[in-house]
């Protein structure tokens, strides 16, 4: 390895660091809540650095943003859903935005988080739309392809139906400690989630089939 590879895998480790101290800080107190003095402490760098490679607290939560669209699209990506008939791989893609969320309560924190600043970091960032385009076009392919298998209704919006399936997942998981108190069931317990999961596969699938005449 040059002296430059090491510097640019050094520079690379430096960044991969803040952006995880900062990843748990955005979650825990939001942007409003979090302190460059802690990221740099909890990172163990320099906050110096921190301004070095991003410029300041609000282009760290840029970057953040960016991090954590970038590694759901990711993992979407490798289910390889094109190989699947259309329904399955349907199936599969509720069922993997739902178990995402689960596990990653701090996307859902982060991302309500930059909606209550009217998204305004985002629209900073140039990358996330390249990002998020696969996943409607991959959407597209799967309701055609289940159109021509007969086993979708044709004419479904990809976005919509994405925007759909999405939402009903966060909805749960960023309000299930009000619902479970308003409606007085434990709805963050194992039993009550795969209820849910079961209920939503089902629902958006129901949503999409094509309807056969009685």
């Amino acid at each position: 390895m040059t002296v430059v590879d090491k510097d640019l895998a050094a520079a690379e480790g430096t960044r991969g660091q803040l952006l995880r101290a900062a990843r748990a800080a955005f979650a825990e107190g939001g942007l409003e809540g979090a302190r460059v003095d802690d990221i740099a402490r909890r990172a163990g760098i320099n906050k110096q650095l921190l301004y070095h490679y991003f410029g300041s607290k609000d282009g760290l939560y840029t970057a953040v943003l960016e991090q954590v669209y970038h590694e759901i699209r990711e993992q979407e990506a490798a289910l390889a859903l094109d190989a699947l008939p259309a329904e399955e791989a349907m199936r599969r893609l509720v069922e993997f935005s739902f178990d995402y969320l689960q596990k990653s309560p701090d996307f859902v924190r982060i991302l309500a988080d930059e909606n209550a600043h009217h998204g305004r970091h985002l629209q900073a960032s140039e990358t996330v739309e390249a990002m998020n385009r696969p996943i409607i076009e991959l959407m597209r392919k799967t309701l055609e392809r289940g159109a021509e298998e007969g086993v979708f209704r044709r004419g479904l919006d990809p976005l919509h139906v994405y925007l759909s399936i999405a939402g009903m997942s966060f909805f749960y998981f960023a309000n299930v400690h009000t619902l479970s108190r308003a409606f007085n069931r434990p709805l963050g317990s194992p039993g009550a989630i795969d209820e849910r999961r079961a209920h939503l596969t089902d629902f958006a699938l129901n949503a999409i089939r094509r309807r056969t005449s009685a």
